[in-house]
């Protein structure tokens, strides 16, 4: 049973056609990579994905949830099997590490202390950071603070990681350790679907790989 079952999808913005005639089944346990340059639609299509664009047509399914007919109060219960890794973290800086991560939980849900209080250290600890719960994110240095975005998205144990460009403002050293961890957890059997520029982590980090360009979505992974 595919998580991601895409066909004949049209991806409009503006009413302008970003990507049109896209096929994709993508399956537990698999790492993806998004390549193709600047407004290609890689973006659109992961945005697609947490329907914070729309499908203009064809068949779209995430998590068993129809895309093109998905209910706005459905939306959070579909973002909640997400995990979202952003380029620019979006941490909330006026606040430490533990309480960004508590304040997740505790949006989706979770009532009681003591477990609010073992996962975000099992989340710290998942991504090497587990010393690091008392400092607010400008005492981190850019690696560090994507971690913690890492830790941040698997809080729910989600099914599904979108990473968008997550090595994007990292050195080259850090930004293979921030793919390490995400690699890791498609072993664990989560889907991780990332764009990026960096080609160089496609052999490195071996994935299924599907180019956007002139408008399509080409699966390209032989090419490498």
């Amino acid at each position: 049973m595919p998580l991601i079952r895409y066909h004949n999808v049209e991806i409009r913005q503006q009413e302008l056609c970003v990507l049109s005639d896209v096929n994709l089944e993508l399956h537990k346990g698999e790492f993806v990579y998004l390549i193709g340059k600047v407004g290609t639609g890689k973006t659109s299509l992961l945005k697609t994905f947490y329907s914070e664009l729309d499908v203009a047509s064809g068949d779209a399914e995430v998590l068993g949830y129809d895309m093109r007919r998905i209910k706005r109060k459905h939306i959070p219960q579909l973002r909640r099997k997400l995990g979202i890794v952003f380029q620019d973290f979006q941490l909330l800086t006026d606040r430490t590490v533990n309480d960004n991560l508590e304040f997740v939980l505790r949006a989706t849900g979770w009532k009681n202390r003591g477990e609010i209080k073992d996962r975000v250290e099992e989340v710290l600890n998942l991504v090497g950071m587990s010393n690091k719960g008392y400092k607010l994110p400008n005492e981190l240095s850019g690696g560090e603070q994507q971690r913690i975005v890492i830790a941040r998205a698997v809080l729910n144990s989600p099914e599904i990681i979108l990473a968008d460009e997550p090595t994007g403002n990292l050195d080259v050293e850090t930004g293979h350790v921030i793919v390490e961890l995400l690699h890791g957890l498609s072993d664990a059997g989560t889907l991780v679907v990332m764009t990026t520029h960096n080609l160089r982590l496609l052999r490195e980090f071996p994935g299924k790989v599907y180019r956007c360009d002139n408008h399509r979505i080409t699966e390209v992974t032989e090419e490498g």
